[in-house]
């Protein structure tokens, strides 16, 4: 039975890549649990691997004494005697059983279970320390199967999971399919999958870019952030380290065909690539290409930005759902308001501002007012019940309420114009406002949306 022990240790130790120790300490082991099913779990057993001769020998130790009571702890000073001349009693004697060839049957499969359990873990620590330099790269597998929801992929050496939670929505592979993804995790002990993958997350996308475009592995183009909603949209801003070359370009490649690749990867999920500015003005109005920014007022203390664009521009800037903001938003790591001309102008407007100081008037009713012609608090005060009734939201109770309220602040003599020029004034001097306006602002409006024809890889063709 262990006549090819050696050939064969040498052999997996070789082809898994297992420490040769931890091998042959999982045989002694095996071997030593088995013995003791068979002859006993008392006796004090103790087994050795020869590598000279390839074999696996098992000792017994037992006490001598003058009668031997317990067979499997103690021996007779007569049967000692004729194994070793020079015993003694009270001496613990050693034997070596000839016996390890008979285990039995439970005996043997003992072994087998303990040798199993003892690779497996030598083969998670191989598993280990090959992956947990990998933390963070783009590796590629075969699609396994699925357990609920969960993806199982081979990696070749092991299997990975990418959880259901970490898949694109909406896109589907099959058994058999060769997918990408990012390791984000190497787990050393468990008993599920130890690599833990992601095609969800930013870094992929990132990663995805590294390796489809030179420039940013020579680090001549660096990514400067990435915003995602996997599967269906995401923006990358990206800036150059040398002046004469385009970032964007760059990614984009001849005909498009980086950007491509990267699409394809994700299965359909529309990029923007915009240029990262060190001024959030400027940024935010790459970011929310293709829509076209009127002006940006910049609060640095509360890390806002009040966003104006052309009326007709409105939908284009907010997005479907508000995706091209919010993705705009994350990648800024600032919030975004955005505006409509009408409405800034609005918001400007010092009858306007009277309106929204009256309780219970929100810039949306305040809209509706200015389109009634009511454009200020004294507008308000001289208004019939009637005429405000027929708006949304408005009965007849909230409606006397407005006009008593506009009344009692016109009597009040309040001056609206004077308070809303001195509340801009703060603004300016607290929040140190910039404004951004057009001409202003150098090659902006290079976003690229990457469809999946190649020939709309063109800046600022995007159609929402």
């Amino acid at each position: 039975m262990l006549s090819d022990l050696k050939r064969i240790i040498d052999q997996i130790s070789r082809d898994r890549g297992f420490n040769k120790q931890l091998l042959i300490s999982a045989i002694e082991d095996a071997v030593a649990s088995a013995a003791r099913k068979k002859l006993g779990s008392r006796r004090d057993i103790e087994v050795r691997y020869n590598d000279e001769y390839g074999e696996v020998e098992i000792f017994q130790f037992r006490n001598v004494v003058e009668v031997a009571e317990d067979e499997q702890t103690e021996i007779s000073l007569d049967e000692a005697l004729q194994l070793d001349p020079e015993v003694r009693l009270g001496d613990e004697l050693g034997e070596k059983m000839d016996n390890i060839e008979d285990l039995g049957r439970i005996a043997a499969q003992s072994a087998k279970q303990v040798i199993i359990h003892k690779m497996k873990d030598a083969e998670k620590e191989v598993i280990y320390e090959m992956f947990k330099g990998r933390i963070g790269e783009v590796v590629s597998g075969i699609v396994q199967r699925f357990e609920r929801g969960n993806m199982i992929v081979n990696l070749g050496r092991t299997d990975a999971i990418l959880p259901k939670d970490q898949q694109i929505p909406k896109r589907s592979f099959k058994q058999g399919d060769r997918i990408r993804a990012y390791l984000t995790e190497v787990r050393q002990n468990t008993r599920d999958a130890q690599l833990m993958l992601s095609r969800t997350c930013d870094e992929f996308l990132a990663k995805l870019f590294q390796m489809e475009v030179p420039e940013i592995s020579e680090g001549i183009v660096k990514i400067m952030g990435v915003s995602r909603e996997p599967g269906f949209r995401a923006k990358i801003a990206v800036s150059s380290m040398e002046t004469d070359v385009d970032p964007v370009g760059a990614c984009v490649g001849m005909k498009g065909s980086r950007v491509q690749n990267v699409v394809q990867e994700l299965q359909g999920e529309r990029i923007d690539i915009v240029t990262w500015s060190p001024d959030p003005a400027k940024y935010v109005y790459n970011a929310l290409a293709p829509a076209h920014v009127s002006m940006v007022r910049v609060d640095e203390e509360t890390k806002s930005l009040l966003v104006v664009v052309p009326n007709d521009q409105l939908s284009l800037a907010i997005g479907r759902q508000g995706q091209n903001v919010r993705l705009a938003s994350k990648l800024l790591g600032w919030r975004i308001d955005v505006k409509s001309e009408q409405r800034y102008a609005n918001l400007e407007d010092p009858g306007y501002q009277s309106l929204l100081a009256i309780e219970g008037i929100e810039e949306p009713l305040a809209d509706q007012l200015f389109a009634k012609e009511i454009k200020s608090v004294k507008d308000l005060a001289v208004a019939d019940v009637d005429s405000l009734i027929v708006l949304r939201a408005i009965d007849e109770e909230f409606a006397q309420a407005m006009i008593s309220a506009a009344a009692e602040t016109v009597e009040s003599g309040v001056d609206f114009e004077t308070v809303a020029t001195d509340d801009e004034d703060n603004v300016q001097a607290e929040g140190g406002s910039v404004t951004a306006e057009q001409d202003e602002v150098d090659s902006v409006g290079d976003v690229v949306e990457a469809e999946q024809n190649e020939d709309s890889a063109d800046a600022g063709d995007e159609k929402e």
